[in-house]
């Protein structure tokens, strides 16, 4: 009988793990999607920095949206993981 713990549970499965390592997995997962959202409302809403970005010779990766798209990606690690472990849980099964 093999113990494979749940990937989407609280915590790695012993007994004494506190519920805030549960609480910091969840907040990771979160972390992605709350940063694409950020970028898809600013995008299509505006932002105030819009005047700045006007200006002659800014960078294109100056405004909200940019910043946004780039914090979603720096968050998708523990997606990866998540997908990861499932995949190569159902390659095992």
């Amino acid at each position: 009988m093999s113990t494979q713990r749940n990937p989407l549970s609280a915590g790695s499965g012993s007994a004494g793990e506190p519920a805030a390592i549960g609480l910091s997995h969840w907040l990771s997962l979160a972390a992605a999607p709350t940063f694409a959202i950020m970028a898809l409302l600013t995008a299509t809403i505006g932002d105030a920095d819009m005047i700045c970005s006007a200006m002659q010779g800014a960078s294109p990766l100056s405004g909200m949206v940019p910043m946004y798209l780039l914090m979603s990606v720096f968050h998708v690690a523990p997606w990866l993981k998540l997908l990861s472990r499932q995949r190569n849980a159902a390659r095992r099964a």
